[in-house]
Parts: structure tokens; C-alpha cells; sequence
């Protein structure tokens, strides 16, 4: 029997969300911590991915980060307040479904920091005899090592 996807346009314009009752609310939780994380802890090295370099010279990054630091968290936050605001909701606008998938991007960029997902140790644990090997091992990567670390 096929499921049907849980995430999905909507006629019309904007997306379905059928995700179960667990699901949501766990995607209750995860905001507020990032939120909390953005707002006590900027430095914290899991966040490094959210705000790569722009520039390789000190100079210029530190203009840089004069310039855009506020307005890119505020970017974050929105987007995660957007999150928190229309998670039982079962349709989003196309604005709102923008704003889950940075939110989404940037949760996923901040557990696989803390992880230690990296894309050279993406599949080392997919076995041989796994029926999606061959097509998945072409891609050259090569396991999630360490990403159950305590």
C-alpha cells in the first residue's frame, strides 16, 4: 500500500503538511531550542555552519559581519517563529513553506554539526547487500561515522 507523502503541493498553490501527531511534536520542540541557541550561545561552534565565511580575509568578514549579522538571525528567527506558528496548521502559503525550509535546512545543519555528519562519512554504514547500494555507492561517500557519539 502506497503512503501517501506527507509533505506535498497543494492545489491551487502552497503545500500539504500530513505529518503525524509525533512528528509535529517533536517539530515543537527543535525551534525554540535553536532560537535559544542563536540568542544565548552565538558562538557556539554547531551554529559555524549557518553562518559560513563570507570573506577570507579577516577585515572584510568582520565588516561584513557588522553589516548583515543582525539581519541574517533575524532571517533565522522568523523563519523558526513561522515554524512554531503554523506547525498544526495543514496547508501553507508558498511564504510559509519558505520559511520551514530554512528552518528545516538550518536544524539539519545544526544536529549534523553536533553529530559530526560530514559529506565524506555519508554512507559507510550501507551494506553490500543493501539493494540501494550500487546506486547510492557511486556517489564516492563513505559512512556516518560517529554520528550516535555521546
Amino acid at each position: 500500500m502506497l503512503e501517501r507523502p506527507r509533505i506535498d503541493r497543494a492545489p491551487g498553490g502552497g503545500v500539504l503538511l500530513r505529518l503525524p501527531r509525533e512528528e509535529r511534536a517533536l517539530l515543537r520542540a527543535l525551534p525554540a531550542q535553536l532560537r535559544s541557541l542563536l540568542d544565548e550561545a552565538p558562538e557556539d561552534p554547531s551554529l559555524e555552519r549557518l553562518f559560513p565565511p563570507a570573506y577570507d580575509d579577516a577585515e572584510s568578514e568582520s565588516e561584513y559581519r557588522a553589516l548583515m549579522g543582525d539581519e541574517l538571525l533575524d532571517g533565522r528567527r522568523r523563519a523558526l517563529r513561522v515554524v512554531e506558528e503554523t506547525l498544526d496548521e495543514d496547508r501553507l502559503t508558498a511564504e510559509q513553506a519558505q520559511a520551514w525550509l530554512t528552518a528545516l535546512n538550518d536544524l539539519r545543519l545544526v544536529l549534523g554539526t553536533r553529530l559530526d555528519v560530514r559529506d565524506d562519512t555519508l554512507l559507510g554504514g550501507l551494506s553490500p547487500r543493501d539493494p540501494r547500494a550500487p546506486e547510492l555507492g557511486d556517489r564516492g561517500e563513505t559512512g556516518l561515522r560517529g554520528a550516535c557519539r555521546p
